[in-house]
């Protein structure tokens, strides 16, 4: 199955939906963002964080911009 076809699971996360599952609040992780620990995504205005990036961060292995 593509991504395209599988509109239920999707490959990212909101600021506000990362949140909990980092174990930190909204603003957390927007200074997670900022400090180059946790990749994102702009699109627009919208921030998004994918899926990897949280594993990677949870796992130790996040980049370091």
């Amino acid at each position: 199955m593509t991504v395209i076809q599988e509109n239920t699971a999707r490959l990212t996360r909101k600021p506000e939906e990362a949140a909990p599952m980092l174990g930190v609040g909204r603003n957390g992780v927007y200074d997670l963002i900022r400090s180059g620990q946790l990749r994102s995504i702009r699109v627009g205005r919208k921030i998004l964080i994918p899926l990897s990036a949280i594993e990677d961060f949870l796992n130790g292995t996040g980049s370091k911009q």
